[in-house]
C-alpha cells in the first residue's frame, strides 16, 4: 500500500472512531458554522462519498496535477457558499437514523477503493481531471481538519495519525505559498507574527 493511500486510510480509520463516540445527544447540537454536529459528519462523510463516486469515473485528461493546485482551483472557483452548507445538510440527513453506523460504513468502501485503485489512474474531480495519487491527498487534508472540528464541537477525542496530520499540514503550507500567502504563513510559523484576519488556505 502507497503512502498516500495509507495516510488517507488511517485518517479515515481515526475520523471513523471519532464519529462513533459522539453522545447521543449531540447529534442536534452546533457543529460547525451553521452546522450542526450532523452537518459536520454529513459534509465530512463527502470525503469519502467523493472516493467512491470518482474513483470509478475515470476521464480521459488530467487538468489538475497536485493536491495543491486543487485548493488553488477551488479558490479561484465561483463556488456558492451556501450550495456547500446545503450539501453538508443534505449529506447529514442521508447519514439516515444510526449516522456513526453509515459513517463506518461508507469509511470500509472508500477505503477498499482506495486501495484497490491505480495511483495514475485519472479521474473526475469537481475541479477537473485529476490522478488518484493527487486526489487522495485532498481527502486526507479534508478529514483530519474536519475530524478536528468534530472533536471540538463534541468533547469527543481524536487521534490522528501523524503521518496523516504531517501530509495535510504540508499540503496547507504549499497551497498557500501557490496563492501568494506563503510569507504569511512562514511569519506566522516561526513566531513573527500571526496570522491576518480571514487568513486559509480553503
Amino acid at each position: 500500500m502507497s503512502v498516500i493511500v495509507s495516510s488517507f486510510t488511517e485518517a479515515a480509520f481515526a475520523v471513523r472512531d471519532t464519529v462513533a463516540r459522539v453522545p447521543r445527544d449531540a447529534w442536534d447540537g452546533p457543529g460547525l458554522g451553521e452546522w450542526t454536529v450532523r452537518d459536520l459528519v454529513g459534509h465530512t462523510s463527502r470525503s469519502l462519498v467523493t472516493v467512491i463516486e470518482y474513483l470509478a469515473r475515470p476521464v480521459d485528461r488530467e487538468v489538475v496535477h497536485s493536491a495543491a493546485a486543487y485548493y488553488t482551483a477551488i479558490s479561484a472557483g465561483t463556488f456558492d457558499p451556501a450550495a456547500v452548507t446545503e450539501r453538508g445538510r443534505r449529506a447529514g440527513r442521508d447519514l439516515g437514523d444510526d449516522p456513526a453506523t453509515r459513517f463506518h460504513a461508507l469509511v470500509d468502501e472508500a477505503v477498499r477503493v482506495a486501495q484497490r485503485a491505480d495511483p495514475d489512474l485519472v479521474v473526475h474531480t469537481i475541479v477537473g481531471g485529476m490522478r488518484v495519487a493527487a486526489y487522495l491527498p485532498t481527502r486526507t487534508f479534508e478529514l483530519c481538519v474536519h475530524g478536528l472540528d468534530l472533536a471540538a464541537a463534541t468533547g469527543a477525542p481524536i487521534a490522528l495519525p501523524a503521518r496523516a496530520v504531517e501530509e495535510a499540514a504540508a499540503l496547507a503550507a504549499v497551497s498557500a505559498a501557490q496563492r501568494g500567502l506563503g510569507p504569511d504563513l512562514l511569519l506566522a510559523m516561526t513566531g513573527r507574527r500571526g496570522l491576518p484576519p480571514g487568513f486559509s488556505v480553503v
